[in-house]
């Protein structure tokens, strides 16, 4: 017989985590008029690798001017697209893995859309769009919470996923799928798909100021108190 344990005390810490870090950086709110379609969301992601937000979007957004449509990127040499994705961190790499992307969408559902996830839970549309070139689980992640879809799912980019790592809440050597499955069954039932993008954008601007992947300062955190990493200097 299995024993109920109760609640996973890693829920409260993930609570105090965020009042903390909203009494420390203030509210950090997506507007409605900021959430994209979800095609120029997948897009970004994957011409996003290691730049940063601002860049990306610019990039999605000036390929969209330029080309009129997806499907018009799709169908562009790989040259034209990487001298277009000049700013990008990896401009040929972005460039060959957002063309591949396009054309398996295409290919699949005959146009750039990802309209038919609509009808899916969100387990199983993340299932889908990892099984595209170049789409792993924090821009699934990604597509699914800050996009039109607007659905309860925990983006985790590598600053985010080093403070939670830090803290103890997932395993040290946890991968970006692995510390989501973890996480994900820990967050507060009441929370909503907002508050699961506000969480992020605050563990991500704490991972940027303070738990810096060297030299973080842990007298300065406000989580430091149910961080093992900080609890152990």
């Amino acid at each position: 017989m299995l024993l109920d344990l109760g609640p996973d005390h890693r829920t409260e810490i993930l609570r105090r985590m965020h009042s903390k870090l909203i009494a420390q950086f203030g509210r950090v709110i997506r507007p409605d008029d900021k959430r994209r379609d979800p095609m120029w969301t997948l897009v970004q992601g994957v011409i996003g690798a290691r730049a940063k937000t601002a860049v990306s979007n610019d990039n999605a957004d000036r390929l969209l001017a330029e080309y009129g449509s997806w499907e018009r990127v799709a169908e562009a040499p790989i040259e034209d697209l990487t001298a277009r994705l000049q700013t990008a961190t990896f401009p040929a790499m972005a460039a060959e893995r957002l063309k591949a992307c396009l054309q398996e969408i295409i290919a699949q559902r005959g146009k750039a859309s990802l309209d038919h996830l609509e009808s899916k839970d969100t387990a199983d549309a993340m299932a889908w769009l990892e099984t595209l070139p170049g789409i792993a689980r924090k821009i699934s992640a990604g597509i699914m919470n800050t996009s039109q879809f607007n659905r309860k799912a925990l983006v985790l980019d590598s600053g985010h996923r080093r403070v939670v790592q830090r803290m103890g809440l997932v395993p040290a050597k946890a991968d970006t799928t692995r510390a989501y499955d973890e996480l994900m069954p820990l967050l507060p039932a009441i929370w909503s798909a907002e508050d699961l993008d506000e969480h992020h954008l605050l563990g991500k601007r704490l991972a940027q100021t303070i738990c810096r992947p060297k030299r973080p300062d842990c007298p300065s955190c406000p989580v430091g108190a149910d961080c093992e990493t900080g609890a152990a200097l």
